[in-house]
């Protein structure tokens, strides 16, 4: 399955937070939306970063709590894996598993249009495997069927 056919079953809304922000806003964007991550955008909307909700805790633990001040650029990752539209799930599950990350946006004409997690990666994957199953078991009942009628 390729990533834009993924991106049309979820939520269009794309929660994203600007580099100046401070790591309280940031937090509050994550409780109150149930997430774990926000893509970080610049004032043209371009992708700059992304901060999850580890880079934060980490920040936190390492400054011994002290992190009001803290703003989402001091904290989040500037080096970022990013996906295509065209990109397959499996491809972009890979990049997951190869470089221990937990979601992946995905950028069009260098603007974040979706965004990709492991849970999404995980439901498309068993969903996928559901219908294979289903399909093999369909076929495995046709086969044993004509068998039979076979020594009748």
């Amino acid at each position: 399955m390729l990533v834009k056919t993924l991106l049309k079953t979820k939520p269009r809304r794309i929660i994203t937070v600007h580099p100046a922000a401070s790591v309280d806003e940031a937090m509050e964007l994550l409780i109150a939306n149930g997430i774990g991550c926000l893509p970080v955008v610049d004032d043209t909307g371009a992708l700059t970063g992304i901060v999850s909700d580890k880079d934060i805790f980490r920040k936190i633990h390492e400054l011994k709590g002290e992190y009001h001040q803290l703003r989402v650029m001091d904290v989040m990752t500037s080096e970022i894996m990013i996906g295509l539209p065209s990109d397959d799930i499996t491809y972009i599950a890979n990049v997951m598993e190869k470089n221990w990350i937990r979601h992946v946006p995905i950028v069009e004409d260098e603007k974040i249009v979706g965004l990709v997690s492991l849970r999404d990666i995980i439901k498309t994957l068993a969903a996928s495997t559901d219908i294979e199953n289903r399909y093999l078991s369909m076929y495995m009942d046709g086969l044993h069927s004509r068998d039979r009628s076979a020594d009748a």
